[in-house]
């Protein structure tokens, strides 16, 4: 009866954490936009990826700030769509 009454606190206490995160994150996400604004021009990513073998492959790619062009580039290549 004793372990089932404190596991059922610690389970409560658990409970409580976790709804507490979660309101903390969800008040902090309202502050803090994701992405970039809409605009002119192009991003510059790099990325670079080291193998276990100790072969480095690295890139840059560039990706349109114009939500429009983002989508249009990302569309695929095909017969229907080819210009």
């Amino acid at each position: 009866m004793e372990h089932a009454i404190v596991i059922s606190i610690a389970v409560s206490v658990f409970v409580l954490l976790i709804a507490l995160i979660a309101w903390n994150n969800s008040k902090t996400e309202r502050k803090t936009r994701r992405g970039s604004q809409p605009g002119h021009g192009k991003h510059l990513l790099h990325s670079s990826y080291n193998s276990h073998d100790g072969a480095i492959s690295s890139a840059q790619t560039h990706i349109p700030k114009n939500p429009k062009e983002y989508a249009k580039a990302m569309m695929p290549k095909s017969k229907g769509n080819a210009k």
